[in-house]
């Protein structure tokens, strides 16, 4: 049977935990070469070699997406280990959370950066190297292949949320920006999509029955995780009474850069269990 990603290059931001995880073993087992892509060496390599010992082919791009070269080492890594780029997964992020009042410039400024500013700059990197791949592909009489890009936006950027306002602005940002770069990209046969997150269960909504969870992000511990009582209110809240697994998050985004949806862009899905905010 054959691999519906077969000869295709992903590369997918903050993929070495969580969804992201995910999202690159599923790309991998539909045959797609990845580019993972984590803040730390150790989860990015581990990332890695789960998709080679499954068969597949990935290689590491360690390091923070908000850092001013990172966009170019991103692409330049798909391009200088697997010849090429179809396949761009804008999925890295956290949150760090309060109400308005009590949030400051730093908050605000690190969460749009991540959420917002990175994937701006990898799409904007990665142009220049989609444009003159089309116009090598077309000018030598080639089939026509679709590219695709998926943003990561949240229930809160369609919905908002209390005591997110940073990042509630920030994936209504990701949806603009998706909407935009699917008409600007629709000419080199890109599509550009987006999936909104709804209650996923993940490092950074899990935490122990006493709080206190936190993660480190340059150089800043930021609290995470979500006290259990209140995960299991949120949960009866979904129609399908459960919060999501990565690997149900990763297949949303799969069915967005499968062949099947060479003919969907500039759309948001929403992967909630049926909560729309």
């Amino acid at each position: 049977m054959s691999l519906k990603l077969a000869g295709r290059t992903a590369i997918v931001s903050g993929s070495g935990r969580g969804i992201g995880r995910a999202i690159a073993l599923k790309l991998a087992a539909e045959g797609a070469n990845v580019v993972v892509n984590d803040l730390d060496d150790g989860p990015a390599k581990e990332t890695v070699e789960a998709i080679r010992a499954g068969g597949g082919h990935a290689v590491a791009c360690v390091g923070s997406v908000t850092d001013d070269d990172f966009a170019a080492r991103f692409v330049g890594t798909a391009v200088e280990e697997f010849g090429g780029l179809h396949i761009i997964v804008n999925n890295a992020g956290y949150t760090w959370d309060t109400v308005i009042q009590k949030m400051t410039d730093e908050q605000w400024d690190a969460i749009l950066d991540v959420h917002l500013k990175a994937p701006f700059r990898i799409l904007r990197a990665a142009q220049p190297v989609i444009s003159a791949a089309v116009k090598a592909e077309r000018a030598a009489g080639e089939a026509r292949i679709t590219r695709k890009v998926v943003n990561i936006s949240s229930v809160a950027g369609t919905a908002g949320n209390a005591g997110q306002v940073n990042y509630s602005s920030a994936k209504a940002g990701v949806i603009g920006l998706t909407k935009t770069l699917a008409k600007e990209w629709g000419r080199y046969d890109v599509t550009v999509n987006c999936v909104a997150f709804g209650l996923i269960r993940t490092r950074l909504t899990e935490a122990p029955a006493g709080g206190g969870s936190t993660i480190n992000v340059a150089g800043r511990d930021i609290a995470v995780g979500v006290n259990p009582d209140l995960l299991a209110q949120l949960e009866k809240g979904i129609p399908l009474g459960r919060a999501g697994t990565p690997e149900e998050a990763a297949g949303s985004v799969y069915m967005l850069c499968s062949p099947e949806s060479d003919y969907v862009s500039g759309q948001v899905i929403i992967c909630g269990g049926g909560f729309n905010g």
